[in-house]
């Protein structure tokens, strides 16, 4: 036996990069891509739609592994809500930033929200009906994102990574970014020695902010601070964050996401409120304000450099306090001295919140929970997680933060099961 056919079934089979199979199109799956099967393999296919018949070219798998990836390369039979992608990178073997730019706005809500009903069902054992909202500020999903980290290539060159790949496509443009971080000339400028650059066009400063990442310095947090504005009705506010921190991208989100939570909690004066993984304080500092005078706010966060900024933003509350740990270990810190909160709201990373955490949560007894989610699947775990320690979906609601993306932001409601 050859070496080489050794270190194939090592790592389980032939190759089957670049084989072209004719398939039809099954549902959407979480992750951009729909599922069809091809004498009974599974194939996970990008750049299609459910019910297509298709032309779909092998991008990633060997022979035996139990999915392998695919791009639609030829469309045999379209089904209705396909249209022609408006950005000629968002096609097989280009750009990886977008999945659904050859669906019209109204279809990709339709899937997503296929996803977040598959993902409860599936992780969670529940029946959700859920429609994906729109979310004001962008140009019919086209120039919503106000940050972009640009990947560099050997020549100096900005673009965006191929799909799953280090590779990196050069641009002219990138039609989802706003028209502030493009007319930046980050993608007309050469960046020698640079790995990527970041561009920041939030509120504040007026002009975008461009910070150049040689490769052994990732997020090191040193780009400063920018401004952003938010509406909560006729309530308006300004807050700080980092420039490299985590901040809502859509212009419309922070905004929408604010009044949403704000709405479903339903704080008044008097409530004890915690507030989990809360960044710069979105949330922390409209609840101070709405639980005043007698109420009060604990704002937990990991991050310190995000601490610091959210103590800045709610430096006018004096019933805000800001504790910079691990929301797991805060949790166990405040559960053992006996401590309970009549509210929580928590806004986890993708990964979520986890098991631990929800359990810890239940400990505090807050008669509602509001849940802020970037994942659904994530979401759904620890929603089921939550029924454990007695707490149930009472609602959940979904927003098209990312238009041509796959992703989507959710917000569920939990109760106490009485």
């Amino acid at each position: 036996m050859t070496a080489r056919r050794t270190r194939e079934r090592a790592e389980g089979g032939e190759s089957l990069v670049g084989s072209e199979w004719t398939v039809e199109v099954g549902p959407v799956a979480h992750g951009g891509h729909c599922v069809a099967r091809h004498e009974g393999q599974v194939v996970f296919v990008r750049h299609t739609l459910p019910g297509e018949h298709v032309v779909a070219r092998v991008t990633e798998g060997r022979v035996g592994d139990k999915f392998v990836r695919a791009d639609a390369v030829e469309v045999l039979r379209a089904v209705p809500g396909r249209v022609e992608a408006p950005c000629p990178y968002a096609a097989p073997g280009r750009c990886g930033g977008c999945d659904f730019q050859h669906a019209s706005l109204d279809t990709q809500r339709r899937l997503k929200a296929d996803v977040v009903r598959e993902q409860f069902t599936r992780l969670a054992g529940l029946d959700v009906d859920v429609e994906v909202r729109p979310v004001p500020g962008d140009e019919a999903g086209l120039r919503w994102r106000t940050r972009v980290e640009f990947a560099v290539d050997e020549a100096g060159h900005a673009g965006l990574r191929k799909h799953r790949s280090r590779d990196v496509v050069p641009l002219d443009d990138c039609l989802i970014a706003t028209r502030g971080i493009i007319d930046s000339g980050v993608l007309d400028t050469e960046w020698p020695d640079v790995e990527s650059v970041d561009v920041v066009d939030a509120a504040h400063p007026d002009d975008p902010v461009l910070v150049a990442l040689p490769a052994p310095e990732k997020a090191d947090g040193s780009a400063g601070l920018v401004g952003e504005h938010v509406r909560d009705g006729d309530w308006q506010g300004e807050y700080v964050v980092a420039a490299r921190g985590f901040w809502q991208v859509h212009p419309g989100a922070a905004s929408t996401l604010l009044g949403r939570v704000v709405a479903l909690l339903g704080a008044s004066s008097g409530d004890r409120v915690v507030d989990l993984y809360a960044g710069s304080g979105l949330f922390t500092m409209r609840l101070g304000e709405l639980v005043a005078p007698d109420g009060f706010v604990l704002g937990v966060e990991g991050d310190r450099r995000a601490v610091d900024n959210g103590a800045t933003n709610t430096e006018h509350l004096d019933n805000v306090e800001w504790r910079a740990n691990r929301v797991d270990r805060e949790l166990r810190s405040l559960v053992s001295q006996g401590v309970t909160a009549d509210l929580a709201v928590l806004d986890p990373p993708r990964t979520g919140a986890g098991k631990e955490v929800m359990a810890l949560l239940g400990q505090l007894g807050p008669r509602r929970v509001v849940y802020v989610a970037c994942d659904p699947s994530a979401l759904a775990r620890d929603v089921r997680a939550a029924a454990d320690q007695g707490y149930v979906l009472s609602s959940l609601e979904a927003y098209d933060a990312f238009p041509m993306t796959h992703h989507v932001e959710c917000i569920a409601v939990l109760e106490p099961d009485d």
